[in-house]
């Protein structure tokens, strides 16, 4: 017989809010504020305040795969909360054999421009999504730097530059030219 009741608990860390309302998700950090909408998920979240604040998660009579979003809502909440206090960075890097790939930061950080991938007179413009900022890196050649909040902003953004840089029409085996993540960390380095 299957269990009643899963749950899962997440504890909040100091100097951070966690509001939960009709299962809106908001956590208020040093850094900002991020929301998520889990509505589509069909579970009870609770939000509760003693000593220690503290996230439990809970699912009645779940079949496997509904039982399974216990820990991907719980991974969502820790990674909103790594987002408002530490932020997340990917570094991407471009990789070439003979045409030197040429990536041109425009708008403040919020737009890529791509020139001479495969030695192709075709531009490529990638934007940033909401509150994802890009830079070239100082410390490496060739390195571009995306920095933000929300981690499903900062990986969707670095999966744009990439999707913009695929070769097509030739041997993907000997060309493997283009653009690539070649770290992925926080903004704020743990001591």
């Amino acid at each position: 017989m299957r269990d009643v009741l899963q749950t899962e608990e997440l504890d909040i860390p100091e100097g951070i809010e966690v509001s939960i309302k009709s299962r809106l998700i908001t956590v208020t950090g040093p850094r900002g504020t991020l929301s998520k909408n889990v509505r589509h998920v069909n579970m009870d979240i609770r939000l509760l305040k003693g000593k220690t604040n503290r996230v439990t998660l809970a699912v009645w009579q779940g079949g496997r795969k509904h039982v399974a979003c216990l820990r991907t809502i719980k991974s969502l909440i820790s990674n909103m909360i790594t987002g408002v206090t530490k932020g997340f960075q990917y570094k991407m890097r471009a990789v070439y054999a003979h045409f030197p790939i040429n990536c041109i930061i425009q708008e403040n950080g919020h737009q890529v421009e791509i020139r001479n991938f495969l030695g192709e007179k075709t531009v490529r413009h990638v934007s940033m999504l909401n509150g994802v900022t890009v830079a070239e890196s100082t410390a490496q050649k060739d390195e571009l730097i995306l920095e933000g909040n929300d981690i499903d902003m900062v990986s969707q953004s670095a999966a744009s530059i990439q999707g913009a840089c695929l070769v097509r029409n030739k041997d993907i085996r000997k060309f493997l030219d283009g653009i690539y993540v070649s770290g992925k960390g926080t903004i704020v380095q743990d001591e």
